[in-house]
């Protein structure tokens, strides 16, 4: 029941609010003690609600806001006396607008919750957490409260207050990195109009999202040539031009049509900008999370052996009637629901397209708003057809016939989810350090993969839905001849490279594949066979010993630009002999889940505020480039002095044209050279 709340309320979030929104904390909280007898104290919570808000009580409502919870954790020396209670004099009880009117009861102003004790002895620390959604008319915030008090017969001492920034980030800094981000110094070396002086980060956003539409644009074409999609063109066109009276109102409802495909498919994409706005680094957790990476395998091994043909995947039967009785509302509203309807009814064949949409925009840098250009151009591709053949009608005398070559795209695009599926095991591999699916067992699954698509196109391979022997058309034998020249392709990747001792990347499946590196015959922590760092003390206590600046570069296992940095542009020349002889590389994974030592799991501030707890490596790396350099993207290259407090010159990010980036290198060590 609270999963389904939260699910509605994030979207309710989104509705009201962009991704660039300011940080709003419309609620400040206060913790204090009374002293009820001498084993017993009542710990108050006092909530200051700003104008135009509201708290909602403790008591859960279906399919309404979330409920504010109040947990203490398990501190030694406290029972519980029960559970929370609420001063229920000041609650409102009436409709909620954004929760189709559920009545709800919620404060305005001013909240005042309190949870009963048992202490045995003082001083004490109590521990907890305050969970709570506060809502406007427009929008709505879910939000955490961490609390640390000490207890003693003096009163309460307020330790911890986590959301109003109280704590100690000197500390944790000091005692993390050895420094504060005060102690980084940016120097003007002059040089930066050589490599653009970070305009490239600029020009990598928009290259990104206008791969990624394009990216998208071809995944909706390739749903046109699905069973699922195929066969409604000519059968939805014909509807709205042979039931209008006049042609011209029919061209308008076809092209409204294809507009409301578009849309439907932006709409999917809005609750990810609320992950992406409630916490920056959210999709890069979401895209590198083990569990659910692992459950992104299965699905697309599931969507793989749907495509070939051994069952069907769909979607709820109550999701279409509903969307089917809103057709029946006539007007442009009637059109939308037609529109949605498609969406949900073509889903066992485009949701496949769209989760490997969905992967690779939440792996990328610009996430959510890269999901919203891919599924615009995926909504694109879907659509335009319906409005351009509805426009000229006789185009579709061109179409041809629907056959046995749907069904064997399908088997084709099977084969590909086949592929893809691996990805999401490795990606789980790499940031867990599994050393399963190295690049060896990787390659040669991927071979044994498209060998049997090339043996399917030739009629070797039967899937349940193929019909005879196939007929060897151009495309046929074109399409046979591809896959295995790629075939050939993969094979070479097993080539081994004697200068770095270690295998040839395959530059058009870079982030596609593991490193090179992560082999079981030429393993190599660092890319190239670099000498590298993943840890900054150690890396800078080095450059200070053999007296080099450092190139500082935040990476990530599952991040596809910095392997294409890595394979494509770094074994220049230039930027090789660069990186071997005149900088220290310190390479930090803001990915890695391997668990930080106990004492080093501290609570930092989150840069748009609230507070999170650092459990593992990545996400001390993670902290460390927001907190120090304002920037949660990867690949980022920091070009830093020995002692990693004077920044040499201006920070890119990923930097596909290898004298740009030779120049970056170029500029930092001349401004090296000078200090």
């Amino acid at each position: 029941m609270r999963l389904r709340s939260l699910l509605f309320s994030g979207i309710v979030l989104l509705l009201g609010s962009t991704a660039y929104a300011q940080i709003l904390k419309p609620v400040k909280w206060q913790v204090k003690t009374q002293k009820v007898d001498e084993q017993t104290y009542d710990v108050v919570f006092n909530a200051s609600i700003a104008p135009g808000w509201a708290l909602y009580s403790i008591e859960e409502t279906d399919e309404g806001p979330l409920p504010t919870i109040i947990e203490l954790d398990d501190n030694a020396g406290i029972d519980l006396v029960g559970g929370p209670t609420e001063e229920v004099d000041r609650l409102i009880s009436k409709p909620e607008p954004l929760f189709n009117n559920v009545i709800v009861n919620k404060f305005h102003d001013y909240a005042k919750f309190v949870q009963r004790i048992t202490v045995s002895s003082l001083p004490l620390t109590i521990t907890g957490t305050v969970s709570f959604m506060t809502c406007n008319d427009t929008k709505c915030i879910p939000d955490d409260w961490l609390f640390e008090i000490v207890l003693s017969e003096g009163g309460t001492e307020l330790v911890t207050d986590a959301v109003d920034a109280s704590v100690n980030d000197d500390a944790l800094n000091q005692a993390l990195y050895g420094m504060q981000p005060v102690d980084i110094e940016f120097l003007e070396s002059g040089c930066e109009q050589l490599y653009g002086g970070g305009s490239a980060i600029d020009s990598q956003d928009k290259s990104s999202m206008w791969r990624i539409f394009v990216l998208g644009f071809l995944g909706g074409l390739l749903s046109l040539l699905t069973p699922c999609v195929f066969p409604m063109i000519p059968l939805t066109v014909s509807y709205f031009t042979k039931k209008s009276d006049q042609r011209s109102s029919g061209l308008a409802k076809a092209g409204l049509y294809g507009f409301f495909i578009v849309l439907v498919y932006l709409i999917f994409s809005v609750p990810f900008h609320l992950l992406d706005s409630v916490n920056p680094d959210i999709l890069n957790d979401i895209s590198t999370n083990v569990v659910l990476n692992i459950v992104f395998f299965v699905i697309f091994i599931a969507f793989a052996f749907s495509f070939f043909g051994y069952y069907e995947l769909t979607l709820p039967n109550s999701w279409m009637s509903k969307t089917t009785r809103g057709e029946s509302i006539g007007g442009v509203l009637g059109i939308f629901f037609m529109a949605l309807t498609l969406a949900l009814v073509s889903f066992s064949c485009t949701g496949p397209i769209l989760g490997s949409l969905l992967a690779g925009s939440l792996s990328s840098d610009g996430g959510a708003w890269q999901l919203t250009v891919g599924m615009g151009g995926f909504g694109l591709a879907l659509g335009l057809p319906f409005a351009l053949f509805a426009l000229f009608p006789n185009m579709l005398k061109a179409l041809p016939k629907s056959g046995g070559w749907l069904n064997t795209t399908k088997v084709i695009l099977g084969f590909l989810e086949l592929a893809l599926a691996l990805k999401f095991l490795s990606n789980a591999d790499l940031v867990q350090h599994w050393g399963v699916l190295k690049i060896e067992l990787f390659l040669v699954l991927w071979i044994l993969i498209f060998v049997v698509m090339a043996l399917y196109l030739m009629g070797v391979v039967k899937f349940p839905h193929d019909g005879g022997r196939p007929k060897f058309s151009f495309v046929r034998i074109s399409g046979i001849v591809l896959v295995f020249a790629f075939v050939v392709y993969l094979i070479s990747g097993l080539r081994v490279n004697p200068e770095t001792q270690g295998y040839v990347p395959l530059k058009l499946l870079s982030g596609l594949t593991p490193p090179s590196g992560y082999s079981v015959f030429y393993p190599n922590d660092c890319p190239n066979n670099l000498d590298c760092f993943k840890d900054l003390k150690q890396g800078l206590a080095y450059a200070q010993s053999v007296d080099k600046p450092v190139l500082l570069d935040f990476t990530g296992y599952a991040c596809v630009n910095c392997r294409k940095m890595e394979e494509h542009v770094w074994p220049n020349s230039t930027i090789d002999h660069f990186l071997r002889d005149d900088y220290v590389l310190i390479s930090l994974y803001v990915d890695d889940k391997k668990p930080l030592p106990e004492e080093q799991q501290l609570v930092s501030n989150r840069v748009g505020g609230g507070a999170r707890l650092l459990e593992n490596y990545g996400h001390k790396w993670a902290n460390f480039q927001t907190h120090f350099f304002q920037t949660n993207s990867q690949p980022y290259y920091v070009l830093l002095s020995a002692d990693g407090k004077k920044v040499l010159t201006q920070p890119i990010g990923y930097t596909p044209d290898a004298a740009q980036f030779a120049d970056f290198l170029r500029c930092g060590l001349k401004t090296w050279k000078a200090l």
